[in-house]
């Protein structure tokens, strides 16, 4: 069963009908002991950084999601989600989850014009890690959608799982063991988006 965190931001019908379609079994959850009774999570999120962290504390599921990171429960935060998974942002003062050891910055694309802030739409990205679960059965070349202003940057190169150029390279994906995270959504990007979430349904 995947409990998709329901914390009052996040795309909640889309992600659940989009694993509806990968053939998973799947629910929202909005306690701690519903997070504890699911096998895998997933943590959405739209908008403001600092607002998704309060509204998670709120929501009386941090502990149960902290427990279940530790105990090696695979975790899949989506855009927001991912970037809570971190350290912390340059969008807010809130520290994120530490689950994987990245920062958040803000895209200054003074030098490409061309190029507007958020990144939104469509956008090709290239798999750093070919071997992980998440990743096996996508079409290549992989292309998701994106709508965001901030982007990860690892402290360690080895858990970027994918790369995406938008006048700087940066992570478009994440992975270490358990803990997975992506900047794009999957729930919006048709059949790549639907192949991951069948990998990570069944990886």
């Amino acid at each position: 069963m995947i409990g998709v965190l329901d914390y009052g931001i996040g795309n909640i019908g889309s992600i659940l009908n989009m694993l509806k379609k990968a053939g998973a079994e799947a629910v929202a959850v909005t306690t701690g002991e519903g997070v504890s009774v699911c096998d895998r999570l997933i943590l959405p999120g739209v908008g403001a950084f600092d607002q998704g962290m309060a509204l998670l504390e709120k929501s009386g599921m941090r502990g149960a999601l902290d427990e279940a990171v530790t105990s090696g429960k695979p975790i899949l935060g989506i855009c927001l989600g991912m970037q809570m998974l971190g350290l912390c942002s340059e969008e807010g003062h809130s520290a994120g989850l530490g689950c994987l050891p990245f920062s958040m910055r803000r895209f200054h694309l003074e030098d490409h014009p061309e190029l507007k802030v958020p990144h939104m739409g469509w956008d090709r990205v290239e798999i750093m890690q070919p071997e992980a679960s998440l990743v096996q059965g996508l079409e290549q070349p992989a292309r998701f959608y994106f709508v965001h202003s901030y982007y990860a940057v690892c402290e360690d190169p080895k858990d970027v799982l994918m790369e995406c150029d938008y006048g700087v390279r940066f992570a478009a994906a994440v992975h270490r063991g358990n803990v997975w995270g992506v900047q794009f959504h999957p729930e919006k990007s048709h059949r790549f988006g639907l192949q991951l979430l069948t990998s990570f349904s069944r990886g």
